[in-house]
């Protein structure tokens, strides 16, 4: 029995499509996260999960059970919002047995629910203060023991991390996917950060304009796009996409940049079959960044792929070196040792890992191979 169900769902305000025919099927267990950019309609949907809003048409099934004309406090979720939504004079232990309260559980389970959950979010010494004496990531971990304490069939979490600054973020990006790891709970997570996705999530749904783009494992959505915006979106920096045109040599496919340029680029490919009935037409070429290495790695491919490439800007970061540099006249993002500096300005040599490229059709902006 699948832990959610969305079927064919839509929802207009007013002339205005926000979700166009959305299907999700949920496995018990999953960390699902809806990723997209704002305005994609993602928090809409968890709204509509929820039952804070009501679909146009559709319907949405919760543990096998229609629940389209259910109440939200009946649907058995527990919600974690953006901005906690804590009550202010209430102490940590009252906001976390406020709902339990509220369905009238006795107060010897309560104690026992806060007890367990306090020890699995290491808030124990915080119960007895105040929402104002709290930092912004004990404050999350309240709004999610008031959350696990209802132990429902679904978690929903509305951009959970989104007030917190970055070192924080990244400690309760842990902590959370450590919980479900513990809990094994099924979890539906928006964010508009695409790091969170591919971090967390067992299966992430890419929303864009009302629609669901892609709905996949994290490595099939960052290897295999489904289309320009996926690769666009996921990534950082994001995958390299220019216009290229591609050709047949000696029986394999060759994809060629700058086709008639000077400083045109000729990668010849394996295994990209697929390909073949593109042959003699414009393609859209994609290259991830962590695929274009300085000129000393090598990379898996016989002989390796070398290309001699004007520079245009250097951004150390610690880690690695991000290069901008031309290919064929078309920009590309680089990401290179942390060593390595190459000069602005200059020339330099670069290997290209052609076993990882995509191809997509420039006229519907799907994956070709």
């Amino acid at each position: 029995m699948s832990a959610l169900t969305v079927r064919d769902l839509h929802k207009t305000f007013g002339p205005i499509e926000v979700l166009k025919g959305i299907g999700l099927e949920i496995g018990k267990g999953e960390f699902i996260v809806l990723v997209g950019p704002s305005g994609c309609g993602k928090s809409t949907l968890l709204n509509i999960i929820a039952g804070l809003e009501r679909q146009s048409s559709g319907s949405i099934e919760i543990g096998g059970r229609l629940v389209d004309d259910v109440a939200p406090k009946d649907r058995d979720i527990a919600m974690v919002f953006q901005s906690y939504a804590l009550y202010p004079s209430m102490t940590v232990r009252q906001n976390i047995t406020f709902g339990m309260e509220c369905r009238h559980v006795p107060k010897a389970k309560q104690d026992e629910a806060v007890a367990n959950v306090a020890r699995l979010l290491q808030i124990e010494p915080l119960l007895g203060r105040k929402p104002s004496q709290l930092s912004g990531g004990q404050r999350q971990r309240v709004a999610i023991g008031r959350a696990l304490v209802r132990d429902p069939l679904l978690f929903l979490f509305d951009e959970p991390l989104s007030n917190l600054d970055a070192k924080l973020r990244v400690e309760m990006r842990m902590e959370i996917k450590r919980l479900h790891q513990r809990i094994g709970a099924t979890i539906v997570y928006v964010t508009h950060d695409q790091i969170e996705a591919m971090t967390m999530a067992t299966r992430i749904a890419v929303m864009h304009q009302g629609s669901v783009q892609q709905f996949a494992d994290p490595d099939t959505v960052y290897r295999y796009p489904a289309n320009l915006f996926v690769a666009r979106f996921m990534g950082s920096p994001p995958m390299n996409t220019m216009p290229a045109r591609l050709e047949a040599e000696n029986g394999a496919p060759v994809v060629v940049i700058g086709a008639g340029r000077p400083d045109e680029v000729r990668l010849r490919l394996q295994g990209y079959d697929a390909a073949a009935p593109f042959i003699g037409r414009d393609v859209v070429l994609g290259i991830r960044p962590e695929c274009i290495a300085e000129g000393s790695r090598a990379f898996s491919a016989d002989p390796p792929i070398l290309v001699n490439a004007p520079v245009e800007m250097v951004e150390p970061t610690g880690a690695e070196t991000i290069v901008l540099l031309r290919l064929g006249g078309e920009a590309a993002m680089a990401r290179i040792a942390p060593d390595v500096r190459p000069t602005p300005g200059a020339s330099a040599t670069f290997a290209l890992d052609t076993r990882r490229v995509c191809l997509f059709d420039p006229e519907t902006e799907r994956l070709i191979a």
